[in-house]
Formats: C-alpha cells, sequence, structure tokens
C-alpha cells in the first residue's frame, strides 16, 4: 500500500496506543459502553475549537464511549495516504490523534469516523472514474459543497482507497472501531466500474427503471447489496489486521425502507448505531423507539446505539442550530424506553449556542445512576409487528413509504394508544425459536411473503400462536408476483376474488349484531352505537371459504358525494366481510381485508383505533402482562434485567406529538400499573427511578399494583425480585 510500510504501522500505532490499563478491555469495547458522545470536527475547528472543553464534558457526562472526525473527505490527522485531503487549518498538528490522546486516559471506547463520500478536485483530476456518474452520464458536483465531487464508493475508490485510509487510521492509533458515514454511496450511480461489474454479475445493463418488476431493477437492488456487504467485509479485515478486538461499524439498518437486508446486517454487525437524529416534518416521537426496535429485530442482544443530534433536522439543515429541551429530552427518553444507548453528536468544535449542554449533562447523570436499570436482557412483549424489506423493494418500490411503510405507522399509532409492549420481527425471522415468543403477530399489509415464510407462518398458527394480518397480506410471493390467491388464504379463511378497489369515496362499514344472541361481537366493543364506521380508501374483493355467518362488519359501497342531494346509500348493505374472524384451536386470526392501519395512519380515525385496539385484544387471547390506566397518551415498554423488571412509561401528551418541535412538557397522572411478576417471585423493591422513592404497592396473585403520581416525560418503574 502507498504511503507507510507495514513496520511503520504498526510501530506507529504501539507508540500512540497507551498502556493495557488505559485501553479499553478487549472483551467488553462493544458491550460496555452506556453513553456516547460524538465529535464532528468541521475542517476549520483545528487550532480555533478548545479540545481540552471537549474532553472535560465527556468526562461530566460519564460518557463511556466516543466517536471522531479522522478522515475520509477531510483527514484530521497527518495522513500520508496519497490523496487523502487533509484538514487546510491544521498545518503540523495532529487533532484527531490529541483527542485520541485525551480520551484514552479517561478510559473511553473509542471509534474513528470516516466520511467517504465526497472528494476535492484533486481526486477528480487523478481519478474521474472514482466519480459518481448521473443516468445521462454527467459526473456528479456535489449538491451542497459545489467545489467537491460524489463519490462511487462501489468501484476502486471504495474497495482501494478506502480501504487504506482504514488501514492507517486504526495501525496509527489503535482505536476500537471505525464508523463510516454516508458509506453506502449517494444514489444510483452510472459510472464505468457499476456499468462493467453489475454487466459481469447478471449480463445486462444498468436498470433505466425504478420498477420492481423490472428484472434489472430486481438484480441490481441485490447486486448493490452485495457489493457493499463485500467491503463491509474488505474494511472489517482492514480494520483488523491492525487491532483484532476492533471492527468496521457501518452507519446503516433501519426498517423496511432500509436498502441493506437487515437480516444479513444483524448477522454481521457486533453493534450498530441508530441515525436517527431528530423528528422532522409529520413524525410522531415514538419514532426513534421504533427505531430501536427494528434494529432489535436482527441484532437481538447486541447493543443497539440511538444517535440523537441536539440541533434541528428539517430539510434545510441547519447543523449548528439548537433544539428545545423538551424536543430533545423526549426524544432520547422515548429511545432510552425502547432500549437505545443514548449517543448525542454535535458538529463542530465551536458552539455557538450553549442551551444544550446542560439538557444532556442531566439526561446523562440521570442515565448513569440508573444504569443498572438500564442493561436490559429481553423485552417482555407479547406482541410481534412484523415489518418486511422485501415488501419494501419488490412490491412497494418507489411508492414503498405509501403502500408499505404507512401501514406500519398506522398500526404503530395504535399500538402505542392501546399501550400494549410490542416489538418489531424482520419477516425473514420467522422460524419457531423467534417467533414463538409472541402470542400474536401483526402483520400490517406485508404483501410480498415466499411459500416458505408463508408455511412459517401457518406452523406458527398450529403451535398456538395468533396472528392478525390487513389489506393484500401474502397476494404475492417474495419477487412482489402476484399470487391467484392469498399464500394465507387457509388461515384467513378467505378467497382473493382477482381484484382490489381503491380509491374508494364515501364507503362505510355496517356494525352487525349476531342474529341469534343479539350481541355485537368484543371487535366491536365501544362502538356500538355507532350503526356503521367510516371504511378505508383501498380494499382486496375477498369472500369467504366456507361457511361464515353473520360477519360482524359489512361492507357499505361507496356512493356519490357531490352534490348534496346526492349523498345517499345506494344500497342499504351487503354480506360483504370487512373483517375475517377465525378460531382454529387454541389460535384466533383476524384478517381486514382493507387499508384500516394505512387509512388510520391518514386520517387517524377514533373509530379505526377503537377497532384495531379490539382485534388486537381479541386476537391476543391472554391478558397483556402489564396494564397502565389513567389520562394522556404513553409508550409503555416492558424489560428484563439480571435481577429485575422495567416498566418505562414515556409521555406522548402533547399538542406537538405529531409534529414538533415541543414547546413545554406537559404532566399526566396519575397512572395505575399492574405488572404480572415471574412464576413464584415476588418483588423486595420497587422504585421510581425518574421521581425517585418507592411508591406503595400491592402484591397478589402473581400481580404487582402501583400507582404513579404523575409523568412529565419519562418514568421508570424498577422491580427487583
Amino acid at each position: 500500500m502507498s504511503g507507510f510500510s507495514r513496520r511503520e504501522f504498526i510501530g506507529a500505532g504501539a507508540a500512540l496506543a497507551g498502556s493495557p490499563a488505559t485501553a479499553a478491555p478487549q472483551e467488553d469495547c462493544f458491550d460496555r459502553p452506556m453513553r456516547w458522545a460524538q465529535l464532528t470536527l468541521v475542517e476549520n475547528d483545528p487550532g480555533q475549537y478548545d479540545p481540552n472543553f471537549w474532553l472535560g464534558y465527556f468526562r461530566r457526562v460519564h460518557a463511556d464511549a466516543v466517536c471522531l472526525s479522522a478522515g475520509g473527505c477531510v483527514a484530521y490527522y497527518p495522513t500520508r495516504v496519497p490523496l487523502h485531503y487533509r484538514s487546510a487549518w491544521m498545518k503540523d498538528t495532529d487533532p484527531f490523534g490529541e483527542l485520541v490522546e485525551g480520551c484514552r486516559k479517561l478510559g473511553l471506547v473509542i471509534w474513528g469516523r470516516t466520511d467517504p463520500h465526497a472528494v476535492h478536485q484533486e481526486v477528480f483530476d487523478a481519478h474521474p472514474d472514482w466519480i459518481a456518474v448521473d443516468a445521462q452520464g454527467r459526473h456528479r458536483r456535489h449538491w451542497a459543497s459545489p467545489e467537491m465531487w460524489v463519490t462511487c464508493t462501489l468501484g476502486p475508490y471504495g474497495f482501494d482507497f478506502m480501504t487504506q485510509v482504514t488501514r492507517e487510521i486504526v495501525a496509527l492509533y489503535q482505536v476500537d472501531g471505525i464508523f463510516s458515514n454516508r458509506w453506502a454511496g449517494s444514489g444510483m450511480c452510472f459510472c464505468s466500474h457499476c456499468e462493467k461489474n453489475f454487466r459481469a454479475a447478471h449480463g445486462m445493463d444498468l436498470p433505466r427503471s425504478s420498477d420492481p418488476r423490472d428484472p434489472a431493477r430486481r438484480n441490481y437492488i441485490l447486486w448493490r447489496q452485495q457489493r457493499l456487504f463485500e467491503m463491509w467485509g474488505l474494511w472489517d479485515a482492514a480494520v483488523r489486521q491492525f487491532n483484532s478486538r476492533a471492527r468496521f461499524i457501518p452507519n446503516t439498518g433501519g426498517g423496511a425502507l432500509s436498502d441493506l437486508d437487515m437480516k444479513t446486517v444483524g448477522e454481521r454487525a457486533v453493534t450498530l448505531a441508530a441515525d436517527r437524529q431528530a423528528r422532522q416534518g409529520l413524525m410522531p416521537p415514538w419514532a426513534n423507539g421504533k427505531n430501536a426496535k427494528e434494529y432489535r429485530a436482527t441484532l437481538g442482544r447486541k447493543a443497539v446505539i440511538g444517535i440523537f443530534s441536539v440541533g434541528v433536522e428539517e430539510t434545510y439543515r441547519w447543523k449548528d442550530s439548537v433544539q428545545s429541551e423538551a424536543e430533545i429530552r423526549l426524544w432520547v427518553a422515548d429511545g432510552i424506553a425502547n432500549g437505545l444507548r443514548p449517543w448525542f453528536t454535535k458538529f463542530s468544535g465551536t458552539l455557538y449556542d450553549r442551551r444544550w449542554l446542560r439538557v444532556v449533562e442531566d439526561l446523562y447523570h440521570w442515565h448513569h445512576g440508573a444504569e443498572r436499570y438500564l442493561r436490559n436482557e429481553e423485552p417482555l412483549a407479547r406482541v410481534g409487528l412484523v415489518y418486511s424489506q422485501q415488501t419494501a423493494w419488490f412490491y412497494g418500490g418507489e411508492r414503498a413509504r405509501q403502500k408499505v411503510e404507512d401501514h406500519t405507522l398506522g398500526m404503530y399509532q395504535a399500538l402505542i394508544e392501546a399501550r400494549l409492549p410490542f416489538e418489531m420481527v424482520h419477516d425473514r425471522l420467522l422460524e419457531p425459536r423467534l417467533a414463538d415468543r409472541y402470542r400474536l403477530l401483526i402483520l400490517p399489509n406485508i404483501a410480498a411473503l415466499s411459500d416458505a415464510q408463508c408455511e412459517q407462518l401457518r406452523a406458527y398458527v398450529r403451535h398456538g400462536g395468533n396472528l392478525l394480518a390487513t389489506h393484500e397480506t401474502s397476494l404475492y410471493n417474495e419477487w412482489g408476483r402476484p399470487r391467484q390467491n392469498f399464500g394465507l388464504a387457509g388461515l384467513f379463511g378467505a378467497r382473493f376474488n382477482g381484484r382490489t378497489e381503491g380509491p374508494m369515496r364515501n364507503s362505510y362499514l355496517r356494525l352487525e349484531q349476531d342474529p341469534v344472541t343479539g350481541r355485537f361481537h368484543p371487535v366491536l366493543a365501544g362502538l356500538e352505537d355507532a350503526g356503521r364506521i367510516i371504511n378505508g380508501v383501498f380494499r382486496v374483493d375477498a369472500s369467504p371459504v366456507g361457511l361464515y355467518p353473520n360477519p360482524p362488519l359489512t361492507l357499505i359501497p361507496s356512493y356519490p358525494d357531490l352534490p348534496m342531494e346526492k349523498v345517499y346509500p345506494r344500497e342499504a348493505g351487503t354480506d360483504i366481510p370487512g373483517v375475517f374472524l377465525r378460531e382454529a384451536g387454541a389460535s384466533r386470526v383476524v384478517y381486514f381485508p382493507w387499508d384500516i392501519d394505512r387509512a388510520f395512519w391518514e386520517v387517524l380515525s377514533v373509530d379505526h383505533g377503537v377497532l384495531l385496539r379490539n382485534a388486537i385484544q381479541w386476537a391476543a387471547h391472554e391478558e397483556p402482562p402489564v396494564t397502565v390506566t389513567g389520562p394522556g397518551v404513553l409508550d409503555v415498554t416492558l424489560w428484563r434485567q439480571k435481577d429485575s423488571l422495567t416498566v418505562h412509561l414515556v409521555n406522548l401528551t402533547n399538542p406537538m406529538m405529531m409534529k414538533g418541535p415541543l414547546r413545554e412538557p406537559l404532566p399526566v397522572g396519575p397512572q395505575k400499573v399492574r405488572l404480572k411478576l415471574p412464576a413464584n417471585r415476588r418483588a423486595k423493591k420497587v422504585q421510581l427511578l425518574v421521581a425517585g422513592g418507592a411508591p406503595p404497592v400491592e402484591q397478589a396473585g402473581g400481580w404487582l399494583t402501583l400507582t404513579v403520581p404523575s409523568i412529565l416525560y419519562h418514568e421508570v418503574v424498577a422491580v427487583e425480585v
């Protein structure tokens, strides 16, 4: 390689590594850290910012680990790799090495941050083939810094140049990991390397269509992932060449809309950081907890870190901004409640606005004091909400947000309002050892399922599990090709009649009583006086398999909504079911042939929320492990630690719940908590970790009952058993 010889690398690394006593212990450098700090330097920071201030702040907030700017588009150390651009302000100093030395004295785990997504003109002049190319054959200037060029990391720039950079950083500084931001490219690239490599792999040109039914597009989705996983392995090997206990940690992952397979990510990663820094647009604060659940679905018990920004994360990129205190506190609280280990990120070593410092210090002080109750071993939720990347890739395509993610968001909101602890489940991890921990699996329009996945779900129900599904679930195979019938037709008790309808206007569902008993089904509880409720927007034309007398909901087809004189139903009613309910042995199955979850997310109809809550409770067919009764909207999670249980209560009750930023928190309470204790165990100590103190409790019949007087942002009921 260029620059250093291997001997120089090893010698330089040993000189800077510090003694074994001050380095992070080998065996726990990925699980031990609970509180992270990130300082992302800007190019003119060297010589102008105060590194001692930041080292002191890391110490004051009880940080266990840091992520520090090292190299990539800008190097903050005296690199010898040709074309690795050094900060023009660092002169003969070593800003990265200085911070590494200070953090090592504090005993912190240290990751070096790289960013390979952009380069300066000298790189373009020497290697124009390293630069990304658009569909029109033009090299791509950087959209925000037009003096720079956007790179293609799938070619020699990523596989050769950035491998050298990665080796150099680890060899010189013996960091515990390399965390790479924007490592996967900035959109599709049509450079000569991508054209050649894709043609060699699949015998076809790069796709010009985004339609997932196009074979070239389908192959490209998989080919790009393969290249990224190859690069991940290459960079990880480069890291371990000079520090066997260190790893490469890509900034990647997420839910259905993530473009890298999370099952493979979960198998490869030793840990991951969920880079969802703050709310933007119409986003609820529970989105941070959703991030945690999605990552944990494939990482299991590995540490999942939650990156949060102290600044605003809106489209207009005010990177030197500061959020309101209330917004920071609620976002971080919901992440912690759902198992994230907090990681604050600060862009620029220069402080333009200091208001966030006290907020983060206060949050981290509390977190440090409560740490023993935050080292979670497993969530105790009994409901699993399935998400499907293959459905997003091969069924949703460009409209995956509307056709896939909006169904998940609506179901997530319904579960929050029902105060039910739940986890996210990846659809490629449905084998019994994982699925059987849940009493109920929910499939929100999981349209693309393979035959094998359908059989896994049938086996889950045969073994006593319960199922709730919506809309086009299982109407397509794993590649997004339509089936003639539901893959899960036998479970649903429904057959597909060959068409879908929508968008529908002015359609309704009639509530039906049992003609024998005169009663309404439990899924209609609380709606008995409604007569009818609004329908969704899209529906699958489905009819019962065999006998299905007296469906509790029936279709009232669309009728004109203008002129007003014409607004009356053309049909008084039908026998077309609006929900299919089945009991098979000990199992229950609910299938909604319409988009109840997506419609709930769009219009937030109270009736849809009630119907979803009832259907979930009926299908689960058991008392939840924890119930919380009281005013407001709460995110409720339940965890087991080594010798304790914790119930997290996050107060989402705020007029700015669905669009930030929060102006002020609004306390709610009291909240009655009823918690199921492990078999043959009693609580020996109960604490409120935020308010402090021990509340009065009652224990009877294996259940513990207490009252939380008030919740501002977050309360944690800690029960030692």
